[in-house]
Protein backbone atom coordinates (compact mmCIF):
# COMPACT_ATOMS: atom_id res chain seq x y z
CA UNK A 1 0.00 0.00 0.00
CA UNK A 2 1.02 3.73 -0.39
CA UNK A 3 0.15 6.36 1.03
CA UNK A 4 0.57 9.84 0.84
CA UNK A 5 0.50 11.64 3.73
CA UNK A 6 -0.09 15.76 3.59
CA UNK A 7 0.22 17.88 6.54
CA UNK A 8 -1.46 21.70 6.17
CA UNK A 9 -0.78 22.72 9.55
CA UNK A 10 1.73 25.99 9.61
CA UNK A 11 3.19 24.28 12.83
CA UNK A 12 5.92 22.01 12.67
CA UNK A 13 6.18 21.37 16.45
CA UNK A 14 3.34 20.82 18.89
CA UNK A 15 0.89 20.17 15.49
CA UNK A 16 -2.07 18.30 17.05
CA UNK A 17 -3.00 17.26 12.95
CA UNK A 18 0.91 15.71 12.36
CA UNK A 19 0.48 14.11 15.61
CA UNK A 20 -2.98 12.59 13.97
CA UNK A 21 -1.40 12.16 10.46
CA UNK A 22 1.68 10.40 11.52
CA UNK A 23 0.14 8.27 13.79
CA UNK A 24 -2.58 7.77 10.67
CA UNK A 25 0.29 6.51 8.59
CA UNK A 26 1.74 4.15 11.25
CA UNK A 27 -1.10 2.16 11.54
CA UNK A 28 -2.10 1.48 8.08
CA UNK A 29 1.39 0.66 7.04
CA UNK A 30 3.32 0.65 3.63
CA UNK A 31 5.29 3.03 2.17
CA UNK A 32 4.71 6.65 2.69
CA UNK A 33 5.07 9.95 0.02
CA UNK A 34 4.99 12.89 2.69
CA UNK A 35 4.31 16.38 1.29
CA UNK A 36 4.31 19.02 3.73
CA UNK A 37 2.82 22.05 2.77
CA UNK A 38 4.29 24.54 5.38
CA UNK A 39 8.27 23.35 4.19
CA UNK A 40 7.35 23.13 0.54
CA UNK A 41 4.27 25.80 -0.19
CA UNK A 42 2.82 24.92 -2.91
CA UNK A 43 3.00 26.93 -6.01
CA UNK A 44 -0.38 29.52 -6.80
CA UNK A 45 -1.80 29.16 -9.77
CA UNK A 46 -1.00 31.68 -12.70
CA UNK A 47 -1.77 32.86 -15.88
CA UNK A 48 0.95 30.62 -17.29
CA UNK A 49 -0.15 27.41 -15.79
CA UNK A 50 -3.89 27.81 -16.88
CA UNK A 51 -2.47 28.43 -20.44
CA UNK A 52 -0.37 25.38 -20.19
CA UNK A 53 -3.35 23.41 -19.00
CA UNK A 54 -5.41 24.51 -22.13
CA UNK A 55 -2.59 23.50 -24.26
CA UNK A 56 -2.26 20.22 -25.97
CA UNK A 57 0.56 18.27 -24.14
CA UNK A 58 2.25 17.72 -27.32
CA UNK A 59 2.15 21.89 -28.37
CA UNK A 60 3.13 22.70 -24.55
CA UNK A 61 6.13 24.97 -25.01
CA UNK A 62 8.82 24.42 -22.66
CA UNK A 63 8.10 27.28 -20.52
CA UNK A 64 4.74 25.89 -19.92
CA UNK A 65 5.60 21.98 -19.31
CA UNK A 66 8.16 24.27 -16.65
CA UNK A 67 4.50 26.59 -15.31
CA UNK A 68 2.63 23.16 -14.50
CA UNK A 69 5.35 20.91 -13.06
CA UNK A 70 4.04 21.64 -9.46
CA UNK A 71 0.95 20.10 -10.43
CA UNK A 72 2.26 17.41 -12.73
CA UNK A 73 3.97 16.59 -9.25
CA UNK A 74 0.93 16.93 -6.87
CA UNK A 75 -0.97 14.63 -9.84
CA UNK A 76 1.92 11.89 -9.77
CA UNK A 77 1.53 11.68 -6.07
CA UNK A 78 -2.46 11.46 -6.25
CA UNK A 79 -1.95 8.66 -8.85
CA UNK A 80 0.30 6.72 -6.56
CA UNK A 81 -0.98 6.52 -3.68
CA UNK A 82 -3.81 3.85 -3.15
CA UNK A 83 -4.59 6.16 0.16
CA UNK A 84 -4.37 9.62 1.13
CA UNK A 85 -3.82 10.92 4.54
CA UNK A 86 -4.69 14.54 5.02
CA UNK A 87 -3.97 16.44 8.32
CA UNK A 88 -6.32 19.80 8.10
CA UNK A 89 -6.25 22.26 10.76
CA UNK A 90 -9.28 24.37 11.00
CA UNK A 91 -7.98 28.39 10.29
CA UNK A 92 -10.67 30.82 10.39
CA UNK A 93 -13.60 28.19 9.84
CA UNK A 94 -12.00 27.37 6.85
CA UNK A 95 -8.83 25.02 5.58
CA UNK A 96 -5.34 26.34 5.63
CA UNK A 97 -4.57 28.70 2.05
CA UNK A 98 -1.88 25.89 1.61
CA UNK A 99 -4.64 23.02 1.73
CA UNK A 100 -6.21 25.10 -0.96
CA UNK A 101 -3.26 25.50 -3.44
CA UNK A 102 -2.45 22.44 -3.34
CA UNK A 103 -6.33 21.55 -4.25
CA UNK A 104 -5.85 23.66 -6.76
CA UNK A 105 -3.05 22.00 -8.74
CA UNK A 106 -4.67 18.52 -8.11
CA UNK A 107 -7.89 19.77 -10.07
CA UNK A 108 -6.72 19.06 -13.73
CA UNK A 109 -9.27 18.59 -16.53
CA UNK A 110 -8.88 15.74 -18.55
CA UNK A 111 -6.42 14.44 -16.14
CA UNK A 112 -7.97 14.06 -12.20
CA UNK A 113 -11.18 15.21 -13.55
CA UNK A 114 -13.52 16.03 -16.85
CA UNK A 115 -17.03 16.46 -17.86
CA UNK A 116 -19.25 14.24 -18.88
CA UNK A 117 -22.97 14.22 -20.21
CA UNK A 118 -24.13 14.17 -16.98
CA UNK A 119 -21.32 16.79 -15.37
CA UNK A 120 -18.08 16.70 -13.83
CA UNK A 121 -16.67 13.17 -13.29
CA UNK A 122 -13.55 12.51 -10.96
CA UNK A 123 -10.93 10.00 -12.45
CA UNK A 124 -8.72 9.57 -9.37
CA UNK A 125 -11.23 6.62 -8.46
CA UNK A 126 -10.65 3.59 -6.00
CA UNK A 127 -8.79 5.31 -3.48
CA UNK A 128 -9.19 6.10 0.33
CA UNK A 129 -9.08 9.70 2.14
CA UNK A 130 -8.77 9.74 5.56
CA UNK A 131 -9.21 13.32 6.82
CA UNK A 132 -7.69 14.55 10.22
CA UNK A 133 -9.27 17.47 11.43
CA UNK A 134 -8.14 19.28 14.28
CA UNK A 135 -9.86 23.07 15.51
CA UNK A 136 -9.38 25.24 18.51
CA UNK A 137 -13.32 26.46 18.71
CA UNK A 138 -15.04 25.29 15.61
CA UNK A 139 -16.95 22.46 15.90
CA UNK A 140 -16.51 19.57 13.11
CA UNK A 141 -19.32 19.46 11.03
CA UNK A 142 -21.65 22.68 12.09
CA UNK A 143 -22.71 25.63 9.98
CA UNK A 144 -19.56 27.20 11.03
CA UNK A 145 -17.21 24.70 9.71
CA UNK A 146 -16.73 25.64 6.09
CA UNK A 147 -13.23 23.52 5.85
CA UNK A 148 -14.65 19.58 6.20
CA UNK A 149 -17.35 20.07 3.60
CA UNK A 150 -15.32 21.58 1.43
CA UNK A 151 -12.86 19.03 1.48
CA UNK A 152 -14.93 16.42 1.17
CA UNK A 153 -16.72 17.62 -1.76
CA UNK A 154 -13.37 18.27 -3.48
CA UNK A 155 -12.21 14.88 -3.13
CA UNK A 156 -15.63 13.54 -4.90
CA UNK A 157 -15.05 15.67 -7.56
CA UNK A 158 -11.66 14.28 -8.51
CA UNK A 159 -13.21 10.24 -7.94
CA UNK A 160 -12.27 9.65 -4.04
CA UNK A 161 -15.43 9.20 -3.08
CA UNK A 162 -14.10 6.95 0.45
CA UNK A 163 -13.75 9.68 2.68
CA UNK A 164 -13.15 8.90 6.92
CA UNK A 165 -12.98 12.26 9.13
CA UNK A 166 -10.78 11.51 12.54
CA UNK A 167 -11.78 14.80 14.70
CA UNK A 168 -9.74 16.28 17.44
CA UNK A 169 -12.33 19.19 17.39
CA UNK A 170 -12.86 22.37 19.63
CA UNK A 171 -9.35 21.72 21.22
CA UNK A 172 -9.49 24.98 23.11
CA UNK A 173 -12.82 23.68 25.13
CA UNK A 174 -11.25 19.86 25.74
CA UNK A 175 -7.86 19.45 24.91
CA UNK A 176 -6.26 16.63 25.28
CA UNK A 177 -8.83 14.59 26.05
CA UNK A 178 -10.33 15.28 22.29
CA UNK A 179 -6.83 14.04 20.95
CA UNK A 180 -7.08 10.45 22.87
CA UNK A 181 -10.53 10.62 21.47
CA UNK A 182 -9.17 10.64 18.08
CA UNK A 183 -6.38 8.39 18.53
CA UNK A 184 -9.70 5.81 19.22
CA UNK A 185 -10.92 6.89 16.44
CA UNK A 186 -7.33 6.08 14.26
CA UNK A 187 -6.61 2.55 16.62
CA UNK A 188 -9.29 1.84 14.81
CA UNK A 189 -9.11 2.44 11.63
CA UNK A 190 -8.68 -0.94 8.84
CA UNK A 191 -5.38 -0.67 7.64
CA UNK A 192 -6.67 -2.35 4.46
CA UNK A 193 -8.70 0.02 2.15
Amino acid sequence: MTILRIDASARRADSVTRRLTGRIAARLGGKVIHRDLAARPPALVTEEMVAAYFAAPEERTEAQRAAIAPSDAVVAELRAADTIVIGMPIYNFGPPASLKAWADLAARVGVTFRYGASGPEGLLEGKRAIVAVASGGTQTGSEVDWATPWLRFFLGFIGIADVSVVTADQLNMGGEAKVEGAYAEIDALSPAA
